[in-house]
């Protein structure tokens, strides 16, 4: 059978929904729809060069592929390209035409560094190895099922403290982009990150469809918020934590902590039946909080990262 690569029609419901499909089969803790990939592929900013790719073999998606310049990232030429096959359909060469295709489109954008995910084992460590890729920093990523797991009891916040959800800050969000762009300068990743354009905020993360403001809960401190907890929801009981952080000026006091927590709860009331998250293995103070938790290993992928000849 013969495999093609092509661009996702992001406007053609059914091709939006294999995508989201196979991304989920590969990796569950990934939340995807349908909506998410639509909406990710019209508001990607323009410097970012982000295309979404799917591998077609007999009119069949097997394969897709997100790719994009890291735009937000002070250091430049810094491109990625996230391949996920369906593992029925592996051994066809639909993984290496979409890394080929990926980057050759990053060349043409200035990139000089590709970097890439491999879930953990033998079989795809050896397929990034083969294809130029050297190992680098690993994630892994946890469940907790909320329909059995006893979560820790919600505790009162500290004085001056106060639990808010992010709809709070609907009339303004600026203060919660302010408290993301910090977080995310310290976040442990081989690509620095700098958060400095409040309108592509809004249309990348504020307004995202994933981004559950109601389940979103934020600690807030003499009127700042200190600390948040991003909830993505899926519509179909699947929940995701994104960004769980605290303010430089406010950590060592449980904050992130208590903020997940209520998060947490908020879901488990929707009707939410299983939760997951993602850490960095270097990013020792969250591996914690999800330990405390009851969180269990679901999936490990490796960082992996192919300089591109001239």
């Amino acid at each position: 059978m013969t495999v093609i690569v092509r661009p996702l029609r992001p406007g053609d419901p059914e091709d939006a929904g294999a995508f989201a499909r196979i991304r989920r089969t590969c990796l569950p803790a990934m939340l995807a729809t349908p909506a998410s990939v639509a909406y990710d592929a019209a508001h990607a900013h323009p410097d970012a060069h982000y295309r979404q790719l799917v591998a077609v073999a007999d009119g069949e998606p097997i394969g897709t592929a997100q790719v994009g310049i890291a735009h937000d990232s002070p250091k430049p030429g810094q491109g990625y390209a996230n391949v996920y096959v369906h593992p029925a359909h592996e051994d066809r060469g639909a993984g290496t035409l979409l890394l080929r295709t990926a980057e050759e489109h990053l060349a043409q954008h200035g990139a000089t560094q590709v970097y890439c995910w491999a879930l953990e084992g033998p079989r795809n460590l050896a397929w990034a190895a083969a294809h130029g890729y050297r190992r680098s920093r690993s994630a892994r990523f946890l469940r907790l099922d909320l329909t059995g797991a006893a979560l820790p009891p919600r505790r009162l916040p500290p004085p001056g403290v106060e639990l808010r959800t992010l709809a709070d800050f609907a009339a303004d969000p600026r203060p919660v982009f302010a408290l993301d762009a910090e977080v995310a300068a310290d976040e442990p990743g081989d690509i620095a990150l700098a958060l400095d354009d409040y309108d592509h905020w809004l249309a990348d993360t504020w307004r995202h469809p994933l981004l559950d403001h109601a389940l979103t809960s934020v600690a807030v401190v003499d009127g700042r918020p200190a600390a948040f907890s991003f909830a993505e929801t899926d519509g179909e009981g699947r929940y995701s934590s994104g960004m769980t952080g605290t303010a430089r000026a406010f950590r060592g006091r449980g904050l992130a902590k208590l903020a997940k927590n209520d998060s947490l709860h908020r879901a488990r009331a929707a009707g939410v039946t299983v939760a997951y998250t993602g850490n960095d293995v270097d990013n020792a103070p969250m591996l914690a909080i999800n330990q405390w938790f009851g969180y269990t290993l679901d999936a490990t992928e490796i960082r992996h990262v192919r300089t591109l000849d001239a």
